[in-house]
């Protein structure tokens, strides 16, 4: 009777476990999705990339999920390898992100602002916490997003436990990271905001729909369709000295 204890237990806890919401999970699970991989003719035979490494090719880089060292990591070589192969050509960032961690985000933002490649920023479904600083950290003009999209702002969070010293400098530090924070935001959108107005619009989280955030100077243009690559005119044809019958 003894042994059959820990199974009663667990018949006695499934009712509970199979009405717990899954969004209320503490760590949701990774979802194994596959790389789709795309093949081309080369010098008559093929070549194989996945298609991030092909999108690399044209200077795209895909900021996709949460913001963590490894990820920034990634970002940050693929924004230095490319700037390598041409510094004065544009790189697109494409970000879909709710945040995530503020050093690996600051990272990736002073990389963005290191090389001298331009970077063009466009938010795809969401940039959110972290992901709305580095939208707002593109080149001016050039920062983008689709119709859908969802941008929200808010303040670093964070906690720590420990002896009541140790939990006073970390408070302090994150008071610091929230100044330096808000001051990026100012630095970067094109309507004048104060250090007062952005620490009040960073109070709670904020949700913006991408007019508003085009409204606050967060990004500069709503896209609905690719803009048309214009192509350079042809060339003029060449000169030819007048013939004076001289040989």
């Amino acid at each position: 009777m003894t042994a059959l204890r820990p199974v009663s237990r667990l018949l006695r806890e499934l009712p509970r476990l199979s009405t717990r919401s899954f969004s209320a999970c503490p760590q949701q699970r990774d979802w194994y999705v596959p790389t789709p991989l795309v093949h081309e003719s080369v010098g008559g035979g093929w070549h194989t990339y996945d298609i991030y490494s092909r999108l690399l090719k044209e200077r795209i880089i895909c900021l996709n999920g949460p913001v963590h060292d490894g990820l920034s990591a990634a970002i940050v070589a693929q924004l230095l390898f490319l700037e390598g192969e041409n510094p004065d050509k544009q790189i697109n960032l494409y970000i879909n992100s709710p945040g995530g961690s503020v050093t690996a985000g600051l990272a990736i933002y002073d990389t963005i602002q290191y090389i001298k490649s331009p970077v063009s920023t466009i938010c795809v479904g969401q940039a959110a916490s972290m992901g709305s600083l580095l939208l707002a950290a593109g080149v001016k003009g050039k920062r983008y997003a689709l119709p859908n999209a969802t941008i929200m702002i808010h303040q670093p969070s964070g906690g720590y436990t420990g002896q009541a010293s140790d939990v006073a400098i970390h408070a302090h530090e994150i008071l610091r990271v929230r100044e330096r924070l808000n001051q990026i935001f100012v630095n970067h959108l094109t309507k004048p905001h104060t250090l007062e107005e952005i620490g009040k619009l960073m109070e709670r989280d904020r949700f913006l729909p991408v007019e508003d955030a085009k409204e606050m100077g967060l990004i500069d243009e709503v896209l609905t369709t690719r803009k048309p690559v214009t192509e350079a005119p042809p060339p003029p044809p060449p000169t030819t000295a007048p013939d004076n019958g001289v040989m």
